[in-house]
Parts: structure tokens; sequence; C-alpha cells
């Protein structure tokens, strides 16, 4: 993995060689795909960079198409950072053809080792991207971000890594309190049902026992009629009181599925809406990646009958920033 992160970087600066000493002074111009990098790749370079996302909220990075004004955004960029075609399919293919002439960095690639990746179970071999779900996880690309940048601005390499640092530490203070959320709900009821398969990651990370959904990890194919009464049989047998939408998805299915349960019988909630594939609006809590975990957190915590633990004294900070309550 320490050769592959090697080859990445080696590559990056390569491409930098030949920029204009007078551009190394302005803010590096980072195009991130989705906003679960952006927010992350502007708080690591603060300064050093400008960090502008291109899948914005509400949209499905698996669908996402670019337009003409999209590619020639990408084309202006000074540096392309992504999660993985698993992730962007559609987009996979425009990204490649930029490729050498804009540097472009693959955050699984870079980052994970197979061993930190689970695959999708419904097509065995290939990898789930829903990384950022884990925040334990997805914290491993900090220092990746910090790095790309350093790349093609040097004099900030020291400011780079300070801010890794801190912000890697707060991402851990926040694992450890949505650990502490989920642990909260009786055991029996840590069953989480969405939209689509977004949240593997997340069941792994903080106990969650079980993880159904309408739709698969990928959301190119529509749920069927069969794929809804599947999950419907298990709502009931697990007596699952809960079930959420996500805001990437129209909540059709899950209204199709709370349908589905009434007509047998069981009672069944709408929990709320979970930020999945996209962070919630800029300008609120959940525009951000530790709101947009923070929130799915006590969405489900409340909706599966947890209790919301006292928020980490290590992000009050950002709590005051949002006049939140601490």
């Amino acid at each position: 993995m320490g050769r592959m992160v090697m080859r990445c970087t080696t590559l990056l600066a390569a491409l930098w060689l030949a920029a204009p000493a007078q551009a190394q002074d302005a803010p590096l111009q980072v195009l991130a795909t989705v906003g679960m990098i952006g927010d992350l790749a502007q708080g690591v370079a603060g300064d050093c960079a400008a960090v502008s996302t291109l899948i914005g909220p509400g949209v499905d990075p698996h669908s996402f198409s670019a337009t003409p004004r999209d590619v020639q955004v990408i084309a202006d960029a000074e540096l392309i950072v992504y999660v993985d075609r698993a992730l962007e399919e559609r987009l996979a293919d425009v990204l490649e053809r930029f490729d050498g002439r804009v540097p472009t960095l693959g955050l699984v690639q870079a980052t994970f080792g197979a061993d930190a990746l689970l695959e999708d179970p419904e097509a065995p071999g290939r990898m789930d991207p829903h990384l950022w779900m884990d925040v334990d996880r997805w914290s491993r690309i900090v220092p990746v971000l910090a790095d790309a940048i350093a790349d093609a601005r040097p004099a900030c390499a020291d400011t780079l890594a300070a801010n890794a640092d801190a912000l890697v530490a707060d991402l851990a203070a926040l694992h450890d309190w949505v650990g502490q959320a989920i642990a909260s709900i009786p055991e029996e009821r840590r069953v989480l049902v969405t939209a689509h398969d977004a949240f593997y990651y997340f069941a792994d990370a903080y106990g969650i026992e079980a993880s159904e959904a309408i739709e698969g990890i990928s959301t190119a194919s529509e749920a069927s009629i069969g794929d809804i009464r599947q999950v419907a049989d298990f709502v009931i047998a697990r007596q699952v009181p809960a079930v959420f939408v996500e805001s990437t998805i129209s909540p059709r299915t899950i209204e199709a599925l709370q349908a589905e349960v009434a007509s047998r019988g069981h009672d069944l909630a709408i929990g709320g809406t979970l930020f999945s594939d996209a962070m919630g609006d800029a300008g609120t809590p959940e525009g951000s990646y530790i709101g947009m975990i923070r929130a799915n957190a006590v969405t489900i915590t409340r909706a599966l009958g947890g209790q919301v633990p006292d928020w980490p004294e290590a992000l009050e900070g950002w709590a005051a920033e949002w006049d939140l309550p601490r």
C-alpha cells in the first residue's frame, strides 16, 4: 500500500513540475467529486487551496453525468480527487480522459488496501465504495489529501500536516461518539433498513446487527415489486420499528415498503431522512462531513429507541460554529 501511495504522489509531482513558479503562491484549485471529499480537503488545505465540489447536495453520484459545463470545470482544475469508479459510475470515463493532463487522484486506490474494503454482497468481487460511513476508515484519506496538495504547494507542507493531524483527531472524537450513540439502541432494534445499500460500513463500524435495503449498492437499476416484498418479509420477521429514506433517492420505494408492510398488519414508521451519497445543503451543519455523520447518528438513534449522548468536548468548537447545543 505504501508503494501504491508513493507511485500516486510521484505521478502528481511529475505533472506539476512544469507549473510556473508564480503559480505556486496562488491557492491550488482542487475539484472534489463529492462533498465528503471536498469538505475534508478544504479543512486540510486552509488557505493553500480553494476546493470546489462537482456533485452537489441531493444528487446521486452513481447516476451523475457530466454536462459540457462540468467538463470545463474539470479541465480548469489543478487537482481532481474522486472516490472510485464504483461510486462515480458515469463520471469515471470523463475523469479518465483528463488523467495525465490534470492530476487526478482516486482515493480508494491511493488509500485503502483490500482488507479495509467491503464487497457488494450481490456482486462478489465488486467493492462497496461508501467508506465515509465509517468515520475511522474515512479519516485515512486526510493525510493522503494533505500529501497531494503539498506536492503542488511545497511551501504549505508543514501547515497541511498540522491541519491534517488536527482533523484526524476531530474525526476520532466523532467516531467514538457515533459508537456510543448506536450502542444505546436496544440490541434487538439495531437493524437498519434504507432505500439503498449505502450503510454496510456504518453497520460494520458501529455495531448495527443487520443492514437491509431495497436497492443494491449501485442505484443504476430501480427496485422491483419483488425487492420490496423481500424487504417487507425481513421487516416483519424482525419487527423493525422504523425505516429511513435518503436525501439522494426518491422516497417512493420506502413509501411502497411502508404500504406493503401495513397491508400485512405491521405498523412501520419512517424514521427520517439520512444523508448517504451526498451531504446536506451548503451553509447548514449537515453540509459538512461532521454534520452529515452527526445528523445520521441522531436520526437513527432516536428512531430506533436509543439515547443521543452528549456531544464530545473535542468537537465543541465545531458545534459553536453552527450554534448547536453542546
